[in-house]
């Protein structure tokens, strides 16, 4: 998802007058980053202890699968914080601009979507699974849908387009598009998404089953910490938790180096006036 560079910024400087400074920092950036990507923290909505557990293994499922897959961007955040409409969530930052995407990578990206939900069957069992995996099964079935309708990579179909080459809209434009191909045809796209989607599943069940232990320290760490960043995450799996000050969470606690606004101190005589920058501790 681009990022408007005017957006961004104009985010990072409304932070950094609500913590009340003077300098907007990289720390505002990142944070503003966050609120266009993923959406707003919504530290008020409260969660159970269940909620918040099977949050934790869900994305968690989603960060371990992302780690072991053959090809996908970096996991750059990981956080159990409810953003926007999401409970949870998962972000990957690509390296660098994107003109296509490889075969491997789209079935990465399919064992990916399909982590989270695996993640809760494994632990958690079949009665406990939620609706949490509606908006990862929603995307897979679609990608799954361009892998075998506009991008030929189905044996069983061909490197041919079908339908009109246009999203669907509405009902009736759904059903417009299914006239346009036979029955026997339109069978055969739905069994092909269908295998794609499940091979996807599949595969995120091969790897958690395989890195039982990662998800079990990927989920503790998400209940302890809350968000962890893509650095932290390599680091707690190889045994090396994170460094946190005990104030991390307050916003106004970030930048503690960089002057606070306020009123200007009068000025000593023989001092040169320092612009209301007060000096602030080091260390």
């Amino acid at each position: 998802m681009p990022i408007s560079p005017a957006n961004l910024v104009n985010e990072a400087a409304l932070l950094a007058a609500r913590r009340n400074k003077r300098l907007v920092t990289m720390a505002e950036f990142e944070d503003a980053k966050d609120k266009v990507m993923m959406g707003a923290e919504r530290r008020a909505m409260v969660m159970t202890e269940e909620e918040k557990r099977l949050t934790a293994y869900h994305e968690a499922g989603h960060a371990i699968v992302a780690l072991n897959v053959p090809a996908t961007d970096p996991v750059h955040k990981a956080t159990i914080i409810p953003r926007g409409r999401a409970l949870g969530m998962v972000m990957q930052l690509p390296e660098r601009d994107k003109l296509s995407m490889s075969y491997e990578q789209m079935t990465s990206r399919l064992a990916i979507m399909m982590g989270g939900r695996v993640a809760e069957e494994e632990i958690f069992g079949w009665d406990k699974v939620t609706s949490g995996a509606s908006s990862d099964i929603d995307q897979a079935t679609k990608l799954a849908r361009m892998m075998v309708t506009r991008w030929g990579l189905s044996d069983q179909l061909g490197t041919v387009a079908y339908g009109e080459n246009q999203e669907e809209v509405f009902l009736g434009h759904s059903v417009s598009r299914q006239q346009n191909m036979s029955e026997e045809t339109a069978q055969k796209i739905d069994a092909e998404i269908r295998r794609f989607v499940e091979e996807g599943y599949n595969e995120a069940r091969r790897i958690l089953t395989e890195k039982k232990d990662d998800l079990e320290a990927l989920a503790q760490g998400l209940l302890e910490y809350e968000t962890l960043s893509g650095p932290e995450i390599r680091d707690l799996l190889n045994g090396k938790p994170p460094i946190r000050d005990a104030d991390v969470d307050k916003p106004t606690s970030r930048g503690s180096s960089i002057p606070k606004t306020g009123k200007k101190k009068p000025k000593n005589d023989g001092e040169p006036d320092a612009g209301g920058m007060e000096p602030q501790p080091q260390g």
